[in-house]
């Protein structure tokens, strides 16, 4: 049974909480109110000749008027004011001389409700800039075009394909066993890079905050899911001690008997990732200090584990070989984030990234004999550098060339899921092992059917790969939408 049978096999997880990689949109606005001061009140000068004429015939004021008059008035409809002003002066008066804007500019005046039409009649506004008098209850206004909305913010297609890929990969792992899947595509090591770089753009918020956050998004589908497999294993004499309590916060491996171990198995990368939750306000803040002296000794715990003290046999060891294994990659996600491996030079990534690729697959390669494979995941060193190396040029090139592939939102059939895989990763995670291990009676039962007999590959193992899809569609139906609330949004079907 390889080490991913055991509990240390890939899986998926940067999915869970973090709504990817989701760059935020910088708001919309204006510097000032462009374009007023071209309509800003010259300054009267000192003598008239004769009495100055109105701006509009039709709203002369009458002789008797022999005073200033000036009456004044400004509506703001979308952020600009519009100032009409109508003057009748006597001949011989003179006329006092007047700022060009008398008015300071008004604070933008929000739409109380957006949603409601509130544009003047057409014809009821006077053309922009001209002048007369307005009285106390009516207003000048402009039709102006409503501000834009500021844009939603958009996915990462680039992060959200890879983190669909790596569902694929781990699912196609436990149904086919490949040796050499973790060498083509290492998924473990991508997915925690990619749950860094969404963690660290999460802590610009504080990091309690942020914790909770993901303690919610994560736990309700790991105990919804662990409520069945709790009470099957209890129907199979399963009967837990105090460790159960693991079942509830699952800080360490939690506990079942032989029956159920291919259902909570898995459950190693929750009990990583939460570690690595706990631990990143720490982190970063010591990442931030020397990114790149951080990020190259983060490799170092492996080191020490597999050459100079193995940790523990419990618990405890096993968290420490995962979060060692794995420390590199989260923190190339906040190297990532923090604009650390754009500013790289590609020649130096590069030679380092096939040398820790070349380092793996050397290790990996040279002590067979000691784990029976050459498969990553039965061997945590080769796994942390191969990881690291081919995690390293992802994420480098993303930054780098800007990678985004914007492109897969024209082929609306394959974005619609990427769509749904990211929606509804954790679901596809937990209950993965469950649809496979069901798909074995159910291909059972086909063999009673002679037609299916006949005319189905049944003893083929992509065709219990297709029946493994085919129930992990209907367990994203049926439990998807606990994710939902558990990221508080309103329960749907399918996202």
């Amino acid at each position: 049974m390889s080490w991913e049978q055991q509990g240390h096999g890939p899986g998926q997880g940067q999915g869970y909480g973090h709504e990817y990689g989701r760059p935020s949109p910088y708001p919309y606005g204006q510097d000032g109110y462009d374009g007023y001061d071209g309509y800003a009140q010259q300054p009267y000068p000192q003598q008239q000749p004769h009495p100055q004429q109105p701006y509009w015939p039709e709203y002369a004021e009458p002789a008797q008027y022999t005073e200033p008059v000036q009456n004044t008035g400004y509506v703001q409809n979308t952020g600009y004011a519009q100032y009409g002003q109508g003057v009748a002066v006597d001949g011989t008066a003179p006329l006092p001389a007047v700022d060009a804007n008398p008015y300071p500019d008004p604070e933008p005046w929000p739409d109380p409700d957006p949603d409601t039409d509130t544009d003047p009649e057409p014809g009821a506004e006077p053309v922009r800039g001209a002048g007369g008098p307005v009285s106390d209850t009516e207003a000048v206004t402009e039709e102006t075009p409503p501000p834009a909305e500021p844009a939603a913010p958009q996915r990462d297609r680039y992060f959200d394909t890879l983190r669909a890929l790596a569902l694929i990969r781990v699912v196609a792992y436990h149904t086919f066993g490949w040796a050499w899947a973790g060498m083509v595509f290492p998924s473990m090591g991508i997915m925690f890079g990619l749950a860094g770089t969404l963690m660290a753009k999460s802590l610009e918020r504080p990091a309690p905050k942020v914790v909770r956050s993901r303690l919610r998004r994560l736990l309700p589908p790991f105990w919804f899911w662990g409520v069945f497999v709790v009470l099957a294993m209890l129907v199979h004499g399963w009967m837990p001690g105090w460790e159960i309590v693991y079942w509830v916060v699952p800080l360490g491996d939690p506990p079942g008997n032989a029956w159920g171990e291919q259902a909570w198995e898995i459950l190693w990368y929750l009990r990583t990732y939460l570690w690595f939750v706990l631990l990143s306000p720490l982190l970063l803040r010591l990442f931030r200090l020397a990114p790149v002296p951080v990020l190259a000794l983060s490799l170092a715990p492996v080191l020490v584990l597999t050459f100079v003290w193995a940790g523990p046999d419990n618990r405890v060891g096993a968290a420490l070989w995962d979060l060692s294994t794995y420390l590199f990659c989260w923190l190339l996600g906040f190297a990532h984030r923090d604009g650390v491996l754009q500013r790289m030079k590609p020649a130096l990534v590069i030679v380092v990234s096939l040398a820790a690729i070349g380092f793996g697959g050397w290790y990996a390669f040279t002590h067979q004999a000691e784990f029976g494979t050459y498969d990553l995941d039965e061997d945590p060193l080769a796994q942390a550098f191969w990881s690291a190396g081919f995690v390293l040029l992802l994420m480098w090139a993303k930054a780098y060339f800007g990678i985004d592939f914007a492109w897969l939102t024209r082929l609306r059939r394959t974005n619609r899921i990427v769509t749904v895989f990211n929606a509804r990763a954790v679901t596809i995670y937990l209950w993965h092992e469950i649809a496979l291990i069901l798909a074995v009676p159910l291909i059972d039962r086909f063999w009673d059917v002679p037609a299916f007999e006949t005319y189905l590959p049944l003893d083929s193992q992509w065709f219990m790969f297709g029946v493994g899809w085919l129930l992990i569609a209907l367990f994203v139906l049926v439990c998807g939408w606990v994710e939902d609330v558990a990221a508080r949004k309103k329960p749907r079907l399918l996202p």
